[in-house]
């Protein structure tokens, strides 16, 4: 096996940040302050799934609370008890705890850390695309096309002028 398609196992955490750290319109990005987020998957070149290791400082957000119309997710709770926000309500999740979210539910979900303590969970989900992202607590809707392109906008339709 030549040396550039050797397998090569590290710790997670050592792998690099993603930059930028939040791909989000900038009235957004703050919201986003305390969450660091390492693309595990794209580190390997792996493009049928994602898979992230996210950090949460206290106080932080996974996201906005979203919804897809295609892609399924899948969180692992590694370290701490983030709080599982969805439509359904709200859940204290632990160390060792799962939750899927099915495509084209419409759930909307996020993890928030309302602990004093760093929360660690993975995640996981596919690339399925075209993809629709519904965000009902903020003016945000994504689209993502077949060819992965992805367009940021306003709820009543109009583009983010950052993302033209």
């Amino acid at each position: 096996m030549s040396d550039e398609n050797k397998l090569a196992a590290l710790p997670a955490l050592a792998i690099p940040l993603r930059q930028p750290q939040v791909s989000a319109p900038a009235s957004l990005v703050l919201r986003f302050a305390g969450r660091l987020k390492r693309t595990l998957g794209e580190h390997f070149g792996l493009t049928n799934f994602g898979v992230n290791i996210v950090q949460l400082s206290p106080g932080a957000i996974s996201s906005l609370r979203h919804a897809h119309s295609s892609q399924d997710e899948f969180v692992y709770v590694v370290q701490g008890e983030p709080t599982l926000v969805t439509e359904d309500g709200e859940i204290l999740l632990r160390h060792g705890m799962c939750v899927g979210f099915k495509a084209s539910l419409g759930n909307a979900h996020q993890l928030v850390n309302r602990t004093n303590k760093e929360v660690i969970f993975l995640e996981v989900g596919d690339r399925t695309v075209p993809d629709e992202v519904a965000y009902p607590d903020d003016d945000l809707s994504v689209s993502v096309d077949a060819s992965g392109k992805v367009y940021f906008r306003h709820k009543d339709g109009t583009r983010y002028e950052e993302f033209e």
